[in-house]
């Protein structure tokens, strides 16, 4: 609690901090006839989410050409081994796809966060260094994520412009202890 806090503090000091937006996904059922919608794609968000049998479909949507990132994350408990890897595809209007970002044969690495005071495992991206590289043209995409088992929590990583509102500083009060107690339990380490 007091992480969070401290969090908040600086956050309320800058009218704009540099870091992920949090957003907390309760709802693990995403078909790709019914996907979580990604607004405002170059604006940076951690979408915490955990998969129970089926793979997540996100959707992006953008009348202008915007800069594309996208990475995946899974919260990295003590000295806990990685349980699962995540893969995701980007895919095109009619879901054909245009890049696989490989988890399964990807060198995790761990990464601390600095404004979250976190630590992560790190796994592939489309983009460099948690930054796009790539500018995709006006449309709708698809991003698919997905492991063996199609089961595990994950972190998807969206966008590389990096700011906060003032109702983005407020629901940090709500989501961040939630995010924190469901992602790094240590008991999730003990039934890994």
């Amino acid at each position: 609690m007091k992480k969070l806090l401290s969090i908040l503090l600086l956050l309320g000091i800058f009218s704009q901090v540099y870091a992920h937006k949090p957003v907390f996904n309760e709802n693990s059922i995403y078909p790709a006839d019914a996907p979580y919608e990604i607004e405002d794609p170059e604006i940076s968000k951690a979408i915490y989410s955990t998969l129970i049998g089926d793979p997540h479909f996100y959707r992006i949507q953008s009348e202008v050409d915007f800069d594309f990132y996208a990475g995946i994350l899974a919260a990295k408990i003590g000295e806990c081994p990685l349980n699962s890897k995540f893969s995701f595809e980007v895919l095109d209007s009619d879901f054909h796809k245009i890049y696989l970002a490989d988890g399964e044969n990807f060198e995790w690495t761990p990464w601390y966060e600095e404004y979250g005071k976190q630590w992560y495992w790190n796994g592939p991206e489309i983009g460099k260094d948690f930054y796009s590289n790539e500018v995709f043209k006006a449309g709708t995409y698809y991003i698919k994520v997905f492991n063996n088992s199609n089961t595990g929590q994950y972190i998807m990583a969206v966008g590389d412009i990096e700011k906060f509102s003032i109702t983005d500083i407020v629901g940090l009060i709500f989501s961040m202890g939630k995010i924190e107690d469901e992602f790094w339990d240590p008991s999730l380490c003990a039934s890994g």
